[in-house]
């Protein structure tokens, strides 16, 4: 996995929060910022809310599949993908029979 620099706005407070937790953990600020970001992502993603709020995006064609199953997993991911493509072939066949 690649890295790439990201520069943010922190309150004063936080920044000393977080130097102070490296210091006693004897990392660097960035290592501490990274892991409690990647604590705060798994914690959420393990949310059923959360979960849906992705699916919902991916059914609006808001976000990629790649994305979707990087968040749900591939099995689930393909069984939403599958749906999508159910629904719209039915909102097409729909559409042709009231044409009729």
């Amino acid at each position: 996995m690649g890295t790439r620099r990201v520069n943010i706005r922190l309150p004063n407070e936080l920044i000393k929060k977080a130097d102070l937790v490296a210091k006693v953990a004897h990392k660097n600020r960035t290592e501490v910022i990274k892991e409690a970001l990647q604590e705060y992502i798994e914690g959420i993603e393990n949310e059923a809310q959360f979960k849906e709020a992705v699916t919902e995006l991916y059914l609006e064609d808001q976000i990629e599949f790649d994305t979707l199953k990087t968040v749900l997993g591939r099995q689930d991911a393909e069984a939403i993908r599958t749906s999508k493509t159910v629904l719209e072939q039915g909102d097409e066949l729909a559409d042709e029979l009231a044409d009729l």
